[in-house]
């Protein structure tokens, strides 16, 4: 893995684990009503899918099991309709996703 891809991917870990410190003692109920934690996780999200706009098209494809795409959609999404945004949504990809994406990038 060259350099810019190396510090790339350690950079989606920090966020990944700085949204899970977030919602780590909090059920869905506490993430829907707080909206300073939904802020922070929203703006967490937003710097993952920036992030993944920026890896090369090469490594993306030698690790096509990383869903970049989806990454960077959802970016878009929260960026292009954040008053729609769909907190459920926002909800499913920090408590559920965010912790295989984090064990597919470690194993990189």
């Amino acid at each position: 893995m060259d350099n810019k891809n190396t510090i790339i991917v350690m950079k989606v870990i920090a966020y990944i684990d700085k949204i899970t410190s977030y919602i780590a003692d909090i059920d869905k109920s506490t993430f829907l009503s707080d909206t300073k934690l939904i802020e922070a996780c929203v703006f967490n999200l937003l710097q993952i899918g920036e992030l993944s706009n920026r890896v090369s098209e090469e490594f993306q494809q030698k690790h096509n099991s990383i869903p970049w795409h989806k990454m960077r959609g959802l970016r878009n999404r929260l960026v292009h309709d954040y008053e729609g945004v769909n907190l459920e949504l926002v909800w499913d990809v920090v408590k559920g996703d965010l912790g295989v994406l984090r064990t597919q990038l470690e194993n990189i």
